[in-house]
């Protein structure tokens, strides 16, 4: 008997809860909310889009491996004449385990530029094999 329906249809993905006791469950390695990851040779690079969020209002916080992005916009405009009062916030918050072997010793580069915040991490430099010397007694 033929399916007419593959069986992969009926697995659907299984989103996190709060209730899992996995406490990474929010940690991914790319998004596509607006973070990117990138790297070279010498560098991982994580891209976050806060747009419209002034620099001094965005916080980055780098622990345990783990990047974390947030920034909040509070504004709030009122006119007693027209009785018009609007209140608007604006949030972002990424959090992602930065891969790669990261140089604990250097210092990451943060910059905001154009409503994207771009993290730079050094990679520890690659270690080559050591050749050792064969000594007759």
């Amino acid at each position: 008997m033929v399916d007419l329906v593959p069986g992969s249809f009926w697995r659907f993905p299984r989103f996190p809860s709060i209730w899992d006791d996995d406490e990474d469950w929010g940690l991914t390695v790319s998004s596509p909310s607006g973070l990117s990851i990138s790297e070279d040779d010498k560098q991982v690079y994580i891209e976050a889009a806060v747009a419209g969020l002034d620099p001094k209002d965005i916080d980055v916080t780098f622990d345990k491996g783990v990047l974390w992005i947030k920034g909040e916009k509070k504004e709030e405009e009122e006119d007693k004449k027209k009785k018009y009062y609007r209140r608007s916030t604006q949030s972002y918050s990424y959090r992602v385990m930065v891969p790669g072997d990261l140089d604990q010793n250097v210092e990451p580069d943060v910059m905001s530029k154009n409503g994207v915040v771009k993290v730079a991490f050094t990679k520890k430099p690659k270690t080559q094999p050591k050749k050792l010397a064969v000594k007759a007694k």
